[in-house]
């Protein structure tokens, strides 16, 4: 039991990990330099996955690191922003441009010119962080020191340059503002609403948007719908029992399972010969026994971890890491490298311990045996499907998964003491249990490149692009098809004899393991157009985004916003009598690009955003400034300054949705309720598909 507790602390400790914090933690410090100069020193802490980037990036691309002085007296900067340490810098083919960011921590420092005996200075940077997931909105750190030193005797040399600087900043920042109104115009035009129109709406009354609620937190309501659709994949109740049925069945085919079918039914009755009623009754208590176990199992990994904690799991990169090595050590094991199995030990022990008892004890401890023996078939299934289930969302999936896997894996015993003349029509043990053992092998070799994959986008390797990937996926089930179809064997295969004693070379290839072969061919060649750029969308919720593939042919159309304001769209929504689709993301978030290019080009989604909702794009890094800085309160009590229009919208997906990452979307009504989950990063088009519609069937509710 040690080995087993060792386990979940493992499992546990892994949760522990990936629990969401701030993944970007910043110190400041005052760093002087002589009696006349000193510099402010900017030293993140940023988490495993997360970059945050330099000072030196181009106009149009990610957010970079920029100073704000909001006060300065008796001081003046000396040069710009300096990035320290190891800046890293790599082609974003999203952006189209260099960029530079830092990994693991980052030094920003700004050095200062004392000018008078007495200084105060005070300001904030600015940065942004993404991992491979999500982006944060545009970020503030927060300074502001005082002192006294020796004023400088040098020239105010760079108070030209500060100046000039300073003049094509707010020709920059003017430029950007008549351009995000002209645009807003002409979006408004397409949308068929007249501006004066629009602009009456707004003016009608003091505060319309507050009496309709727009901006009252509906956090609580968006998770009475349930966990972010970025994870749950809308698996229901119902497909995860099936999902668990499915994998006992298979388990139950296993030579590990299936030769003990018969010896354990032959056990009870022979047991209770005299009692006929008896035998059938312990037989039924035996596979109620086998329920309890694997039921007890989903209970522990629930209570372990709860569904938030595995949905985090679900997008860590050290579990996923974890997780892949896991899986090809089972698909090892599969294909006949060495048999995975627990320690002889225990199940002699508990063996022991059910010959010595009676009565309904001595039944569970059986049926606790075979949950030990049969673990080197049944435990890589087990494992695979409790993953999948935790990441579903639902705090009870993973014991609604192991009732379906227990309920498949207990029946036959059941039902062969009760008709035990089923037994003599039953297949008989033989090759092809093998023969599923290794297809199984295979299935855990495809799905280990899935878990892999997503670490490698959280640590930006590059080694396992979407080409990549589907390279291997398509030599992986050509070489099932060539094993189905008899062309390769594995050390466990036995081999076929004929009258004479001798081997058969050129043995007859069975009709359903024919059809088998067919399909696992099929779904390879299937793939194949994918290497170009193809979709292939049956694969697209396992495979890396399209935006990592090198040579892509495929060109298509993204779905634009009818709307970067929040008030604007609301209010014309709510002309129209149209839900509303609130996009939360940024100019410079990588991730939005990818959902864009991967889900919002299909044509059955591009129809519904359009037709039926009002889709409203907030940038939460638009560098707009607003007239006046607002400063507003946040949940857990602290105050923000709003100085930009990205501040205001990143203030509002906090406050009102309770959410900080980019890509976010969010379905609501004319007032500003939701009509569905959240959704965020995950690129499985039916996913995105069932989420829209389930959106508007709930508006017309």
């Amino acid at each position: 039991m040690k080995k087993i507790l060792s386990i979940i602390a493992l499992f546990c400790t892994l949760t522990a990990a990936a629990q969401f914090a701030n993944p970007v933690k910043f110190s400041v410090k005052e760093n002087k330099i002589s009696d006349s100069e000193f510099e402010v020193v900017f030293t993140a802490k940023i988490d495993a996955g997360w970059h945050v980037y330099g000072t030196d990036i181009k106009d149009g691309g990610p957010t970079k690191a920029e100073i704000t002085l909001e006060k300065q007296v008796g001081v003046k900067p000396k040069g710009k922003l300096q990035a320290r340490g190891n800046v890293h810098r790599a082609m974003d083919d999203m952006f189209g441009m260099e960029v530079s960011f830092f990994e693991g921590s980052a030094t920003f420092a700004q050095a200062f010119t004392i000018t008078e005996s007495q200084y105060e200075v005070s300001g904030y940077l600015t940065y942004g962080a993404c991992n491979d997931q999500n982006c944060l909105p545009p970020t503030d750190v927060e300074f502001s020191f005082k002192g006294s030193g020796k004023p400088s005797a040098t020239p105010d040399s760079s108070k030209g340059e500060e100046q000039r600087s300073n003049v094509k900043e707010d020709a920059k920042a003017v430029a950007e503002v008549a351009e995000k109104v002209t645009a807003e115009e002409e979006t408004v035009e397409e949308a068929e609403m007249p501006e004066e129109k629009a602009d009456s709406m707004l003016q009608d009354s003091p505060s319309p948007l507050e009496e309709v609620g727009l901006y009252t937190p509906v956090i609580n309501e968006l998770k009475s719908f349930g966990e972010d659709n970025a994870n749950t994949a809308e698996k229901g109740l119902w497909t995860i029992f099936l999902l668990g049925l499915a994998g006992g069945l298979l388990a139950l085919l296993t030579p590990c399972v299936w030769p003990i079918i018969p010896m354990t039914v032959s056990f009870f009755l022979k047991r209770s010969k005299d009692d006929k009623k008896k035998g059938i009754r312990d037989a039924i208590t035996y596979g109620i026994s086998i329920v309890v176990i694997y039921v007890l199992l989903g209970l522990v990994v629930t209570l372990c971890f709860g569904a938030s904690a595995l949905n985090s799991l679900s997008t860590n990169a050290i579990f996923n890491i974890f997780f892949c090595l896991m899986l090809l050590v089972f698909a090892a094991s599969f294909l006949g490298g060495f048999e995975l199995t627990l320690p002889s030990s225990w199940g002699n022990a508990v063996d022991s311990k059910a010959n010595k008892t009676t009565g309904l004890l001595s039944i569970f401890l059986m049926a606790f045996t075979l949950s030990l023996v049969s673990f080197s078939c049944t435990g890589p299934i087990i494992g695979f499907l409790l993953v999948e289930m935790g990441t579903s969302g639902s705090i009870i999936a993973p014991t609604v998964g192991m009732l379906g896997f227990a309920i498949a894996l207990a029946l036959p015993f059941t039902l062969f003491a009760v008709f035990p003349t089923w037994l003599k029509s039953a297949p008989k043990s033989g090759n092809w249990m093998n023969c599923i053992k290794v297809c199984l092998g295979f299935l855990e070799l495809a799905f280990a490149l899935k878990f892999l994959s997503v670490a490698d986008l959280a640590y930006g390797w590059h080694i396992l692009d979407r080409e990549v990937f589907l390279s291997l996926w398509i030599v992986i089930f050509a070489l099932l098809g060539a094993y189905l179809i008899g062309w390769i064997r594995f050390p466990h295969d036995e081999d076929e004899y004929d009258e004479m004693g001798e081997v058969i070379v050129n043995h007859r290839t069975g009709i359903v393991r024919f059809f088998l072969a067919l399909l696992s061919f099929a779904f390879s060649l299937y793939m194949v157009p994918g290497l170009w750029g193809a979709p292939c969308k049956a694969v697209s919720a396992f495979a890396p985004p399209m935006s990592t593939q090198d040579f892509n042919l495929q060109k298509e159309e993204v779905v634009e916003a009818q709307f970067t304001d929040y008030e604007m769209g609301m209010a014309y929504a709510k002309q129209k009598g149209l839900p509303v689709m609130l996009d939360f993301t940024g100019f410079g978030c990588v991730n939005c690009r990818k959902m864009e290019a991967a889900v919002w080009t299909d044509a059955e989604v591009k129809s519904i955003i359009r037709e039926k909702y009002v889709l409203i794009s907030l940038f939460v890094d638009d560098k707009t400034a607003l007239p006046e800085a607002e400063v507003v309160k946040e949940s857990d009590g602290s105050e923000t300054k709003l100085r930009r229009v990205g501040d205001k919208w990143s203030h509002l997906q906090r406050v009102k949705f309770g959410a900080q990452t980019q890509p976010f979307y969010v379905l609501l009504d004319n007032e500003g309720k939701p009509l569905n989950t959240s959704y965020s990063y995950n690129e499985d088009i039916p996913s995105f598909i069932s989420w829209l519609n389930k959106g508007i069937e709930n508006y017309g509710k």
